[in-house]
């Protein structure tokens, strides 16, 4: 576990640079004045499952209508044509 101390300045010009070395335990803390304001702690990667396919099954009922072309006004709207 590695501690980096930085003051506000020194984090406005390279702080991109410590937070790629970063590595999990370690931590980077800003400082104001000799005064600890800041912790920065690396976020633990999250390993997510893949989600299983059809979560929504039976939740919703479309009607068979749904499918059915859209009105020919609807159309022009949609497609910015004028009325």
């Amino acid at each position: 576990m590695t501690t980096t101390r930085l003051n506000i300045d020194e984090a406005k010009t390279d702080l991109s640079d410590h937070i790629a070395r970063l590595k999990p335990g370690d931590r980077i803390v800003l400082w104001r004045r000799n005064r600890a304001m800041v912790e920065i702690l690396p976020i633990e990667e999250q390993v997510a499952a893949p989600r299983p396919v059809g979560l929504g099954k039976g939740l919703a009922d479309i009607p068979e209508s749904f499918f059915d072309p859209l009105p020919e006004e609807m159309l022009d709207l949609f497609e910015g044509r004028p009325a």
